[in-house]
């Protein structure tokens, strides 16, 4: 049973494109109900791992075909269960992959040499892996999705555990933010809008849209000459989705302003209620005078502060820029597991920390001027430390939601674990004998048949 704890996460990033050049000679390495494992799928899944970054170890297909069984089971229940995944939802996965993988290859052209194939072609021949894995997802988190614990299992959990072995927390604070962008004149814009419209002559010019883009879009898609496939009217902001949806096939639009900057797109193709468009990004950023005009409006919001008229989290409410924190008081919470408690070891912005470090709970930190990582933005911030918990060893009483967390995820390992027995007892699983030494794959072994080379 233990095999299994765990392993659902790893199987369900995985990654199912192919990056060999070459058709193997195929052969079936595992059966799994009516469903087969072909040698060619284990060595795309081996390929793709070593593209990404590993180091070559024969050892590893073993993981990779374990990973690979485990998915056919959860992918033929979700088919009994008639768990279904929509084409636009495989679409928008093949998407983001083809971004990331355009993004590391270093440009569209870049890609298709290396894949030996155009991106349309390698988008199609992923598909049904890609389906496949999108089923067994929904299959799994239908079965955990209503596990739940309460206080008597986490104090039972919690009791369960060696004294000895207990984790020891590092200095945990629980802080807020309070966020001012700086805001551009009409004046300070027209410099970006300019350069935006010098980009989009270019290419009415006759320049190539993805070279200019891949040139001077500020935007992630650059590197795929700005391409960001194909999406509906409500994955954009509203003044993007104006102009994506507005336009015939082949045409540029205008220069437009969003929150991001100022943008020019091009339709690509349209399917439905989606389109596909590629952009060209060019980021508003501020100006000195900009910057101290922030400066000089946060610092009033500080005196208001620190003076009683107004306490910290009806400041945030009111004035924070921050969309993420300031519905909720400014409170920040960790990216991890969504706590309110966030380990100091967690401040990875030397800024941030050194603001909030020398603050005593209940105290608000002068003005700084901060990078959003996300965005790139540049913004003053405030901060308020509302509690600070020095380092020590996990108990239940300072320490119940991370217990809980825990408990629950305990719970939702054996609840896999047995699921995944039972489907191995009542499923015919056949591999090959060439696997037999994989550690891995002994409880997959010992249930099934092994089959003869």
């Amino acid at each position: 049973m233990k095999k299994y704890i765990g392993l659902t996460i790893l199987l369900l990033t995985a990654a199912f494109s192919s990056f060999s050049q070459e058709r193997l000679v195929d052969r079936i390495v595992a059966t799994v109900g009516n469903s087969t494992i072909l040698q060619s799928d284990l060595e795309m899944q081996y390929a793709q791992a070593l593209a990404e970054g590993g180091k070559p170890d024969e050892a590893m297909k073993c993981a990779i075909l374990q990973q690979l069984l485990t998915q056919k089971l959860l992918a033929q229940q979700a088919v009994i269960d008639s768990i279904e995944v929509s084409e636009s939802q495989v679409d928008d996965e093949l998407n983001r992959r083809i971004r990331f993988m355009t993004q590391r290859a270093g440009g569209k052209e870049n890609l298709e040499s290396f894949l030996n194939r155009s991106l349309l072609q390698h988008k199609e021949e992923m598909r049904p892996s890609v389906a496949e894995l999108l089923q067994a997802q929904r299959m799994q988190q239908t079965i955990v999705s209503k596990i739940d614990v309460t206080p008597q299992e986490v104090k039972k959990y919690f009791e369960s555990l060696d004294a000895d072995s207990l984790p020891y927390f590092d200095t945990e604070i629980e802080y807020a933010q309070l966020i001012v962008n700086p805001i551009l004149t009409k004046e300070e814009k027209q410099t970006f809008k300019d350069k935006a419209e010098g980009y989009r002559q270019q290419v009415v010019n006759g320049s190539d849209f993805g070279t200019i883009a891949r040139l001077y879009s500020e935007d992630g898609s650059a590197p795929s000459g700005g391409d960001l496939g194909f999406a509906t009217r409500e994955s954009y902001v509203k003044e993007f989705s104006a102009q994506a949806f507005r336009l015939k096939e082949g045409e540029i639009s205008p220069v437009f302003e969003t929150q991001y900057g100022f943008h020019f797109l091009q339709v690509l193709a349209r399917r439905g209620e989606e389109v596909n468009v590629r952009h060209v990004l060019v980021k508003t950023k501020p100006t000195s005078a900009a910057l101290e005009r922030t400066k000089a409006k946060i610092d009033s919001i500080y005196d208001k502060i620190t003076t009683g008229k107004i306490d910290f989290t009806t400041a945030a409410s009111l004035y924070s820029d921050d969309n993420f924190t300031k519905y909720n008081g400014g409170v920040v919470t960790s990216e991890y597991d969504g706590s309110t408690l966030i380990p100091v070891t967690q401040l990875n912005d030397v800024t941030v920390f050194n603001a909030i470090d020398p603050l005593k709970a209940r105290e608000t930190s002068k003005s700084v001027l901060v990078t959003d990582k996300r965005t790139g933005e540049t913004s003053y911030a405030l901060y308020y430390l509302k509690s600070r918990i020095p380092p020590h060893k996990a108990s239940l009483e300072q320490d119940f939601t991370k217990i809980k967390e825990a408990a629950k995820q305990n719970k939702t390992n054996i609840k896999l674990s047995e699921w995944f027995e039972t489907r191995k007892d009542n499923t015919f699983i056949d591999v090959n004998s060439d696997f037999m030494t994989c550690q891995e794959l002994e409880d997959w072994v010992s249930t099934g048949k092994v089959a003869k080379n």
